[in-house]
């Protein structure tokens, strides 16, 4: 085991005194740091044994009173001054407050060599070394023997906590929600104390941090393979398991979640396959039923809903490339697929609107179809980019088809297709025929201000070229390119059209 305070202040050839907290010499030293940086406490990983030569030691009561909490807070296990060097004078309340925490205060004779205790604290941690290196080949065997299946996370985290001789919890530093569906949630102390933070402070001003909350130690450190992954520890006894090996359980459960994240992809690019089938008419309703109930979503009673990100490449890599695994971590089967920089997820219809906008993050618009059938999932999805479209224009977050505000003047996608079909018809006709770039060129001068010269700019196309495109779209349409009505209509279409296009 590692050297106890008691032991270290009682080894003759060093000379050590203890100036205060006689209450903590039963704290084991894992390590023996000098550092001579303001924020001493910065630098502690649980269980060291701090040296400076004074300069980390702030000349005031106050000051001096703060150091020894945070210490404390972080795990340290004493602090040692250096003798007729750079210290301030220590103060009665810092002497005092030492004594309450507690935290042993260890006066380092001059011209003692900060070497030395570094020296024996390492001889007497040979034996601790040894209990490190089997128990680190313990954790990486519980690994081996784990399963890649995402129903074995739980019993691989209590495994580990066993051997740790700790509670465990990895949630997502985000939200505070267990990062697996199965996982154990924060203990009620925890939840309250860091609820506030969520989402604006990150829990762990470093990768691997020890706090003092309520009394007990908490450890937060990162879960190397996922960036939002916490690991939180909540050590049952002292001394606090070993830093090194905590180190190693994070990189377990890290590769155990990678397995994890590798089985679901597997299954993500299954589903995606089948809704582009689906939504193309290329599967028949009782084959539709068969595939989408492998992906544990009742065929009966879904919805599907569309999304979007602000910014046109806003998904790419970013948050809703990871909404079926968002999802999934929150207890939600769901299929789905990626087409035209929209997300098209298909779910339970029972699956509440606040776990959709919370899976797809705060940027995104959701536009959500009434509830279907799998079997009428082509008109599912034009109600849900209908109701996608609904919310942008109206700045929404979340849309219901038929619920809320109407969009442009509209009801339903039956209108808009309509009303599409009526004045771009004859445009769409026309190009099926020919070659040309008529829709694209009314987009274009739309979004240009009308102005001849900077369309032809945005299309490399001469002037007189885009002139003739518009006089072709009115003699097709019948409408007067120079009336303002037949601008709005013509814009309003070109929104339902490209909010519709799949």
């Amino acid at each position: 085991m590692a050297i106890t305070v008691a032991e270290l202040v009682a080894e003759p050839q060093l000379g050590l005194t203890l100036l205060a907290g006689p209450a903590g010499t039963d704290n084991r030293i894992t390590w023996a740091h000098t550092s001579d940086l303001p924020r001493l406490w910065e630098w502690v990983t649980g269980g060291e044994l701090m040296m400076t030569n004074g300069l980390s030691i702030p000349a005031d009561a106050d000051g001096q009173v703060a150091l020894a909490e945070a210490l404390m807070d972080s795990g340290a296990s004493a602090l040692a001054i250096g003798e007729k060097m750079h210290a301030p004078p220590l103060t009665p309340e810092f002497l005092d407050a030492c004594d309450k925490l507690p935290l042993p205060l260890i006066n380092i004779p001059y011209p003692l060599p900060f070497i030395a205790i570094a020296r024996s604290v390492a001889e007497s941690s040979l034996l601790e070394e040894s209990r490190r290196l089997r128990q680190t080949a313990r954790v990486y065997d519980l690994l081996r023997t784990a399963g890649a299946s995402e129903d074995h996370w739980q019993s691989l985290v209590q495994r580990l906590a066993t051997e740790l001789d700790a509670d465990l919890f990895v949630v997502d530093r985000r939200c505070l929600h267990p990062w697996h569906p199965d996982g154990q949630a924060l203990p009620a102390f925890l939840a309250e104390e860091w609820a506030p933070l969520s989402g604006h402070v990150s829990l762990a001003g470093k990768n691997f941090q020890w706090h003092r909350i309520r009394g007990r130690h908490v450890l937060t450190m990162d879960i190397p393979t996922h960036a939002n992954a916490l690991l939180v520890v909540l050590p049952h006894n002292e001394p606090h398991p070993d830093a090194v090996v905590l180190l190693h359980a994070a990189t377990v459960l890290g590769l155990q979640l990678s397995r994890i994240v590798l089985s679901l992809e597997g299954r993500h690019r299954l589903a995606g396959e089948f809704l582009l089938q689906a939504m193309d008419g290329r599967l028949g309703a009782a084959e539709m039923e068969s595939r989408l109930a492998g992906f544990d979503v009742p065929p009966q009673g879904l919805l599907l809903a569309s999304m979007t990100a602000d910014g046109a490449t806003a998904d790419d890599g970013g948050r809703l490339a990871n909404v079926h695994i968002e999802l999934w971590r929150h207890g939600v089967a769901s299929a789905s697929l990626k087409r035209n920089n929209r997300l098209h997820v298909v779910v339970s219809a029972d699956v509440p609107d606040s776990v959709l906008v919370h899976c797809a993050g705060e940027d995104a618009a959701i536009g959500i179809s009434a509830p279907a059938a799998v079997a009428s999932i082509q008109r599912a999805l034009q109600e849900s980019l209908w109701a996608l479209g609904s919310a942008r224009a109206n700045g929404l977050g979340l849309a219901r088809y038929a619920e809320g505000p109407s969009w442009l003047g509209l009801t339903s996608f039956e209108e808009g297709t309509a009303l599409v079909r009526r004045l771009l018809g004859p445009i769409f006709d026309y190009e099926q025929g020919q070659e040309g770039d008529l829709i694209l060129t009314l987009r274009t001068y739309l979004d240009s201000q009308r102005s001849w010269q900077k369309t032809a700019t945005a299309l490399f196309a001469h002037r007189q070229t885009i002139i003739y495109r518009m006089r072709k779209i009115g003699e097709l349409t019948g409408l007067d390119m120079g009336e303002t009505s037949t601008v709005a209509q013509l814009w309003f279409a070109l929104q339902i059209h490209e909010a519709m296009h799949q």
